[in-house]
Formats: structure tokens, sequence, C-alpha cells
């Protein structure tokens, strides 16, 4: 990692292209509400199967970045509470001498905002952003794309009442206690699968340089980031499986669904209620695993 004047960091961008399927699970939580739906977990009306939105995975996958790496240079978090994101916009044209609020920037001006946002935020350039707002910094497409989680059975969303010795307001200092209400999964069992493209990440003029060193840091998230996320609401969550399936190029050796299909997960015994990761057995065809592709068991 080399560190340039005005805080830019420039990297060395991936050689290999990357799918992933992680497992994670929940007991007694909610894993990702739903505030249409009174903060109840989400889930597909038709089948009944639990969703987690990838917004989700990724906070806490920033969270995550951000507790590790501070605000070390290369590292920052650009969608973060309280601050503005036409802030970071205004950052990356004072540190490039540009004028703020100018209507008339070049598109060649366009493209080295771009670039300084890529090099000094660790999310855009993993994930991507839409810059723009306030001062314009262009768009970025980011390497690293996960879909919605799914649960491997349906799920049972759980209503719990809940009561709290004491009031919220002056005029019911009377009563003796309030009521409320907690929404959780009483177990759920959730598969995600991701992409890495290296040609998003190495592209001369659309790359962002995601770098070795930020997969690995990408990898780590992915494992850990239910460990520093803990809270009431969440129950006991934990990454449970990760699988990398690593191509010898680019461009990628194999259609990723082949590679997902090679994967499953199943109950051991259908006649009882799941409600631990005991419950289910995670099933490999490494017989089947295409040539040109390594799979990795990081979990």
């Amino acid at each position: 990692m080399n560190i340039m004047n005005e805080g830019e960091v420039i990297m060395a961008g991936i050689s290999n292209r990357y799918e992933f399927v992680l497992f994670y699970d929940v007991e007694n939580g909610n894993p990702n509400g739903d505030p249409d739906a009174g903060n109840m977990p989400r889930i597909d009306p038709e089948t009944g199967y639990g969703i987690v939105t990838d917004v989700c995975l990724k906070r806490k996958i920033r969270n995550y970045v951000e507790m590790v790496k501070g605000d070390a240079p290369g590292y920052r978090i650009y969608i973060k509470e309280g601050i503005p994101l036409n802030q970071n916009h205004a950052e990356a044209y004072l540190a490039l001498q540009l004028n703020p609020g100018d209507k008339n920037v070049k598109i060649d001006d366009i493209q080295r905002a771009r670039a300084w946002i890529c090099a000094n935020f660790f999310d855009v350039r993993t994930f991507g952003a839409v810059m723009t707002t306030g001062d314009n910094c262009g768009q970025v497409r980011g390497p690293v794309q996960i879909n919605f989680s799914r649960s491997i059975d349906p799920i049972v969303q759980q209503e719990v009442t809940i009561t709290r010795q004491t009031v919220t307001r002056i005029e019911e200092a009377e009563k003796e206690r309030t009521m409320g209400r907690k929404h959780i999964v009483p177990y759920g069992l959730y598969r995600a699968e991701g992409y890495i493209s290296a040609r998003l990440a190495n592209d001369p003029s659309k790359g962002t340089g995601f770098s070795e060193e930020d997969l690995q840091l990408f990898w780590d998230a992915l494992i850990n980031m239910f460990e520093h996320d803990r809270s009431a609401a969440r129950g006991k969550m934990a990454t449970r499986k990760l699988f990398v399936f690593k191509h010898d190029s680019e461009l990628g050796n194999a259609p990723a669904h082949v590679l997902f299909d090679l994967i499953t997960a199943n109950k051991k015994n259908n006649s009882i209620v799941p409600r631990s990761f005991n419950d289910y057995q995670i099933l490999v065809d490494e017989t089947k695993v295409p040539e040109g592709i390594t799979l990795i068991k990081m979990l």
C-alpha cells in the first residue's frame, strides 16, 4: 500500500474472481427487522422463508472494518452515522484543490474526485456508491456484491410481550409498569451468496483499487462481524460456515450458479423443528468443482 499526497492511497488490485457462500444463524433474535411491518423479522410472504437484506450485512461489515481500522488512511467509512455524504464530497474537492459548489466541474476532475474517494474509503472501494449529490464525485460500481440472505427453512415470526418496571411519560407515573413487544426468530439458519469481480477492481478507468489486503479484511469481517454486533434485539447470531470459490483468472472459469449449487444445507432429521446449527448438515460436492476453480473452506 502506497500513501500519496493529500491522503490518497493507491493499492494494487486483485488477480482472481471469487464467489462465496456464507452460512450464519440466529437464536431468539431478530436478524433484520422490517420497518414496514412493525419491525418484525423479514419474511417471504409466499413461502415463509426468512430474509436478510444485503444492506444489513454491509452495515455489519462496515462497523467491523471501522472498529479494526478506525480512521487509518485508506480505511475510512463513507456511509457512516452522523456524517453527511456531501461532506465527504466537499472534502475530496478540497483535497484536490477543486472548488466545492462548482457546478461546471470538468469530467476529468470528477474522475479525480472519484479516485480520491475510492482511495480513502474502504466501503466505496468495496461495495461502490453513487456520489453525484452536492459536489459531484461520480459513481462507483463496487467489485463486491452480496445477495439477499434466505433461511434454509421457513421461520416463525414470534411476538413476545415484555414488561418494563418504569413508565415513559410523567402523567403515567402512578402506573406500576408498562408493556411492550419484542419480535424474534426462535431459530433460523441463513444462507448468503456473494461475488467479487477482479475486473471491477482493476479496470483502468472504472476500477476501485480493491486489493488483496482489502480482500483479507473482507473475509475477516464476514467471519467476525456478529461477534462485535451484539444486542438484546438480535439474540445470538454467529457465522457458521464460509466457503470461497477462487477462479484462476480475472474473468472466471465457471458460472457462479454452478458453483453455488455444489453447496447444500439440509436438516439431519426432517421430523424435528430445527433449534440449533447441529440440527443441520452442510454438504459440499467437491467432486464436481470445475477445472480452474479452487474451493477454500475458510470456516
